[in-house]
């Protein structure tokens, strides 16, 4: 089994890449979805965040509204922190049983953690590989303020709760380059999935083989990687 981290910046468009690498057999592992089943109502995790934000994040339904949520949170680096805390270690867990079931039932699997805060949280030590989907930070901008329908304002505070993602370049051994065409962004998944299969099966072969060489590009060489 090969078990890699995606991930990016807000608006960067890690769920396009995701589906085209399912369209290729990949199993897509959405740690947003995660969160979702960790907090729905009653469970401990939404109960510690109704605890310490309050009844007034609630939907009608008494699920959590994360736009409430997040403007209380995103512009407050205080309360964004709390928030991690009660949320990150709960969905760590769950993350990792869920790779584990996936190997014991695929042993060839090739599985995409869609993780948007991997490298910021630790959890780089826990995937084989990093793949980045990257895009120029005022494209991101542009991008969260259509998809959310907010403000410059609004966007930039979502974008500096987050490591820039420029920074994320050292970390990678892979950067898929997402600001043109969607023809484009799958072409360059046409070319990485034949590597990605042959890694696996040398994985597999010799556990605990590191990321090959040739994974990384240009854009990494260099530079330092899991910090």
């Amino acid at each position: 089994m090969l078990n890699i981290g995606l991930t990016g910046g807000i608006g960067s468009g890690k769920s396009t890449v995701a589906r085209f690498l399912v369209g290729k057999g990949a199993v897509h592992l959405d740690i947003d979805g995660l969160v979702h089943e960790l907090e729905e109502p009653g469970q401990p995790v939404w109960k510690e965040i109704v605890a310490s934000f309050g009844t007034d994040i609630l939907a009608g339904d008494r699920s959590i509204d994360r736009d409430k949520l997040g403007e209380r949170v995103f512009p407050n680096p205080a309360k964004r922190e709390l928030l991690n805390r009660i949320v990150h270690p709960a969905v760590y867990r769950a993350w990792k049983d869920r790779v584990r079931g996936i190997g014991e039932n695929r042993e060839d699997a090739i599985v995409i953690s869609d993780i948007p805060l991997l490298i910021e949280v630790g959890w780089v030590k826990d995937v084989d590989l990093v793949l980045l989907v990257h895009i120029p930070p005022d494209e991101q901008v542009r991008r969260v303020m259509k998809r959310n329908g907010i403000s410059r304002r609004e966007a930039l505070e979502r974008l500096h709760s987050q490591m820039p993602i420029d920074d994320k370049l050292r970390y990678a051994d892979v950067v898929i380059h997402n600001e043109g065409t969607p023809a484009e962004t799958q072409r360059q998944i046409d070319l990485l999935w034949p590597r990605l299969v042959e890694l696996e099966r040398e994985r597999r072969e010799a556990p605990g083989k590191p990321a090959s060489p040739e994974m990384r590009t240009e854009e990494q060489k260099g530079g330092t990687r899991r910090e």
